[in-house]
């Protein structure tokens, strides 16, 4: 899983960025330089509206200082000005001449026109919830609201320096209870639409908010990572007690409104809901799936494609697992035994998970050593594998990527959830590494943000869940390939149970929003199918429940990455160059996969 932005230039203002990045095309006349012009004013417009998007690059300076002291507005006012600023961008795309542009641009044209009709086809049609992208039904869950993306962002992305930087801080602080307010009214106005989320949902949610109200002010993360930047920063004052009267007089009675809210939406909740409950939920999550797969599958088409998928790749397991004495049971019970083995196992334990992430360091440096094995341009920047955040491990993904800042002051991570460390057997950590770093989403993103000549806007303001996904689980199949796994059965078993596991997601995320399958029923497809501890696969289901069709874009993206290398091999025969594909494929960002069809379509042509 990703969050984006990244890399390798310093600048006072997104301008000189721009300005420094595209020399060349700086200089290029016609469409192009008209197409390239209108991208990066929207990228300009893009970080002015956004402060916390202006910290994640590092732009919160000079000319943009005064954004570090701002959160984002996300109220339906500032929902309504964004989609009329897409239909207008649309308008403009709409008027470049494609024709006149070079291929490059082409790309270009068609990857940024694609991402503003989907925004405004969804924006006009889906009033509740978040639209952008995958789509997020509900303004408050366990998987996003202010109240747990706002402390991490905090405490993760703020950097404090200066005595500015801390009240930066400070104001930020005060603003998160004015964006929690923004959220519960928001979801008040959803509830009343019958945009109700599964009762465990608000459970889970509540409990995150309990976790960080039920403590006292001074304890919360946003003192103590304000008080530990300040210290490390030598900065005199008493940052610490101003920060936790904010905490105590703002933040935490915005939080109890925010709990009551909840509470009484938990009154109206159902079980088992998926989004098929929702105003005209077939078609909602038909429209889910189309813009997680930016494929034009149905709902049907994804279910059948992941049962199939099961049943080749459990078909791979079983003659694996034999090889190494697992012959009794089904795959999943082989599986279960494998992950109880004691040698598999870390302990629960601070040092057991400080020696998790020491052995997923070590892996990504070994990976690191293969890479010009497939490839011939790899990225400068390095990345680390962390701990996702314990105030947030409840509700969080078990793992995500998040690429470093534009201006290089923040390292890229690969931030892995070690709430349960029995999630996690040492024969799939390597395929964890594989996915998450190189050859994966950190040699993908960064590549491409590393780009001069992909525009700063698609470095930075564009992913497609399906593109970054499906090439992180080509990826492991490209580790397989490149020699990963070479004397060690086990990490293939490891890296064939990733597959296994996404195909199940498949039917899973399908079997939840459009054949109506229970919270239980679908955890138990996962422990069945894939051999996950109960606690995990239900963890894995709930996030299902609260941001559906996201969760297909991972198989779908793969089965297309593989399909198309295999047809252009098939295509150029022995002309076919795979490091050079991999240049073309990645140094040219991230797309739609339709766009991705047509443009390595034209790359074979041109190759012939």
């Amino acid at each position: 899983m990703t969050r984006i932005d990244r890399r390798s230039f310093l600048a006072t203002s997104a301008a000189g960025a721009l300005a420094a990045a595209t020399p060349a095309l700086a200089q290029a006349g016609g469409e192009d330089a008209r197409l390239r012009a209108q991208l990066d004013r929207m990228f300009e417009t893009l970080v002015d509206d956004s402060p916390e998007f202006a910290t994640q690059l590092g732009l919160d300076k000079g000319a943009r200082a005064h954004l570090k002291s701002k959160l984002d507005d996300d109220s339906l006012a500032a929902k309504a000005r964004r989609l009329e600023r897409s239909r207008k961008w649309l308008a403009e795309l709409k008027a470049i001449d494609r024709a006149k542009l070079s291929a490059g641009s082409k790309v270009d044209l068609d990857v940024v026109t694609y991402q503003q009709e989907r925004a405004v086809a969804a924006g006009e049609r889906w009033k509740f919830g978040n639209v952008g992208g995958n789509f997020q039904p509900y303004v408050i869950s366990q998987r996003g609201g202010a109240y747990a993306n706002v402390p991490d962002f905090m405490d993760s992305q703020h950097k404090v320096e200066t005595a500015a930087d801390a009240e930066a801080w400070l104001s930020r602080l005060s603003q998160f209870a004015k964006a929690l307010d923004v959220d519960l009214e928001r979801q008040r106005i959803d509830v009343a639409q019958g945009v109700v989320p599964p009762d465990f949902v608000c459970d889970l949610a509540i409990g995150q908010m309990k976790a960080l109200r039920d403590q006292p002010a001074a304890r919360t993360i946003m003192v103590t990572s304000l008080a530990k930047k300040a210290q490390a920063a030598k900065l005199s004052g008493d940052w610490a007690g101003r920060a936790e009267k904010i905490v105590a007089a703002e933040v935490f009675p915005a939080l109890d409104r925010q709990m009551a809210g909840m509470q009484a939406v938990r009154a109206r909740a159902k079980p088992d809901t998926g989004v098929w409950a929702l105003p005209d939920g077939d078609a909602y999550y038909a429209d889910c799936v189309k813009a997680s797969t930016t494929t034009n599958y149905t709902p049907e088409e994804v279910h059948q494609m992941g049962r199939q998928q099961v049943a080749e790749i459990s078909a791979r397991l079983d003659g694996i697992l034999k090889s190494q004495g697992l012959t009794q049971g089904s795959i999943s019970q082989r599986l279960v035994a494998l992950n109880n083995d004691p040698k598999q196992v870390y302990p629960a334990t601070d040092e057991g998970r400080a020696r998790m992430l020491a052995d997923l360091n070590k892996d990504v440096a070994d990976l690191y050593a293969l890479l010009p094995r497939a490839f011939a341009t790899l990225p400068k920047s390095k990345v680390e594998v962390r701990r996702v955040p314990v105030f947030i491990q409840d509700g969080a993904a078990n793992g995500y990527y998040q690429s470093a800042s534009l201006d290089g002051s923040r390292p890229a991570a690969f931030y892995i959830n070690l709430k349960e460390t029995s999630d996690w057997p040492r024969y799939n950590l390597k395929t964890l590494a594989v996915h998450e770093t190189v050859p994966g989403h950190h040699l993908q993103i960064a590549l491409a943000q590393e780009s001069t000549r992909i525009p700063i806007l698609r470095r930075t303001g564009f992913g497609f869940s399906a593109f970054s996904e499906g090439w992180a689980l080509y990826s492991e199949q490209l580790a397989d390939e490149m020699g990963a796994y070479e004397g060690d059965p086990l990490g293939q078993a490891g890296y064939l149970q990733s597959l296994l596991f996404r195909a199940a997601r498949l039917v899973t995320d399908t079997g939840i929003h459009a054949k109506r399958w229970t919270r239980a029923q679908a955890t138990q497809y996962m422990v069945d199918t894939i051999g996950n501890t109960p606690s995990r696969a239900q963890r894995e289901v709930e996030r299902y429940f609260s941001s559906p069709g996201q969760a297909n874009s991972y198989k779908v993206g793969h089965t297309v990455w593989a399909r198309l290398r295999e047809e252009a091999k098939a295509k150029l025969g022995r002309r076919f160059d795979l490091k050079a594909y991999h240049d073309h494929v990645l140094l040219s960002g991230a797309m739609p996969l339709t766009v991705l069809e047509r443009h390595v379509s034209e790359w074979v042509a041109q190759q012939a």
